[in-house]
């Protein structure tokens, strides 16, 4: 039937006599001649997208191990220097206190930071600073700093401890008159917190530990105040 077809469509139709591949060619190729599908004009809306190599979330998971790795080992480090901190701090605190010279270097001072000293000397409590706010196992209150004069005439700071705000109220802690003898630590001033305000010395409101303007506000070097912060320690 198909080659009757072909027969009586070339009888018909003589032009495409010429034309014997329209016929004997396969119907693949056909539909190539009428429509080429490397050359359609296809929408970019129907093209697949090329997703680039390099996304961002190729590169979150090849940063992920380096910085987990860098965050070990900066935990494993902060871990040797508290370690080492304590063993330093446990050392030194067993050994035998010291007797601060009249004039001590303050060049060499952070050498002997937590070193136990052994003071003497009478209470100015003219300049006594109260610090707050502080907070001691929940209960709130101050920190009392006062002035130190030893026997040798200078002067240095003492942070005497902790009281309640009650007990802070009256300032009846202050009055303690006569020579008095006591152990201590060496410390420095620790870094000022962002969220701490600044020390208002003229109306008498301290916030953090500033040695230095202390030192000033107890007499400065014209009255040989150094500043030399000591933390007393009790029950030694």
């Amino acid at each position: 039937m198909i080659f009757s077809f072909r027969s009586q469509f070339r009888h018909q139709c003589p032009r495409f006599k010429s034309w014997p591949w329209v016929f004997n060619k396969p119907h693949s190729r056909n539909i190539g001649w009428f429509a080429r599908p490397g050359k359609a004009n296809v929408p970019s809306i129907y093209k697949p997208r090329r997703e680039p190599w390099l996304s961002p979330t190729i590169i979150l998971v090849g940063i992920i191990p380096v910085l987990t790795f860098g965050l070990g080992t900066w935990q494993l480090g902060r871990l040797k220097w508290k370690i080492n901190l304590i063993d330093e701090l446990q050392e030194k605190l067993e050994l035998h206190p010291l007797v601060l010279p009249p004039k001590v270097n303050l060049s060499v001072l952070p050498e002997f930071i937590w070193r136990k000293v052994s003071l003497k000397g009478r209470w100015d409590h003219e300049h006594t600073m109260i610090f707050s706010p502080r907070v001691r196992e929940g209960v709130h209150g101050v920190h009392v700093v006062t002035p130190l004069i030893r026997e040798n005439g200078t002067t240095v700071l003492v942070n005497r401890g902790f009281v309640s705000n009650e007990i802070a109220q009256d300032l009846s802690f202050t009055k303690e008159e006569g020579e008095v003898e006591l152990t201590g630590m060496l410390r420095t001033s620790p870094p000022r917190n962002a969220f701490t305000p600044d020390n208002l010395p003229e109306e008498g409101k301290w916030y953090w530990t500033d040695v230095n303007a202390m030192a000033e506000h107890a007499g400065g070097e014209k009255a040989n105040v150094q500043p030399v912060f000591v933390e007393q320690i009790f029950g030694e």
